[in-house]
Formats: structure tokens, sequence, C-alpha cells
């Protein structure tokens, strides 16, 4: 019974590193696209926030690769990384995109 439990508790911390490693690619996503979509923004903006909110979670992603392109209507970042992993020899890459829509100026 021991080994059948040991094997759930394994399972499940794997689980929330997962997710936990989701959700900071996630933010970091978003944060980046919000600042290059600002009437401002730049692809320097995307990768300098969304590099702010890696470091800010830690070590949930690892080998993180920040891409940031803006066009004239829309701005766009994706986050591409390795979470962490208690599987030895098992690494599972996470990648999301988020974009928003640049802010114009209007009269």
């Amino acid at each position: 019974m021991l080994p059948v439990l040991m094997l759930l508790v394994w399972a499940a911390m794997q689980a929330a590193m997962f997710f936990y490693g989701r959700t900071a690619a996630i933010s970091a996503a978003h944060t980046g696209a919000a600042a290059a979509a600002a009437a401002t923004g730049s692809t320097s903006d995307c990768r300098a926030a969304a590099g702010a909110m890696l470091d800010q979670v830690g070590d949930a992603i690892r080998d993180v690769r920040v891409d940031c392109q803006r066009t004239p209507t829309r701005a766009t970042a994706t986050i591409t990384g390795s979470i962490l992993s208690v599987v030895p020899g098992w690494t599972a890459t996470i990648t999301h995109t988020a974009s928003a829509p640049v802010e114009r100026l209007t009269r």
C-alpha cells in the first residue's frame, strides 16, 4: 500500500510543478504582450516586462526563451521553457502565447 501512496504523492507533486510552470508562462506572456501593446511600447519593453515577471516567479521555468513581435495592430509575446520535474530524465516543454491590440491615440 505504501508504494502506491508514494506514487500518488509523487504524481501530485509533478502535476503541481506543471501547473505552476504553466501559470508562470501565462503570466509572463500576458505581461510582455501588454507592455508591447502600450502606445509607446516596443519589443524591448515586451522582453523586459516578461523577464521581470519570470524573475519574480523564480525557477518555475528553466531555459526560458521570450519572443516578442509587434505589428501596427497587434503585439504578441511567446514564452517557451522547461518545467521542473521530479521524474528523472523527463522534461516537459511549455509554450504560451498571448497577444493584445496595440493602443492607438484617437481624436
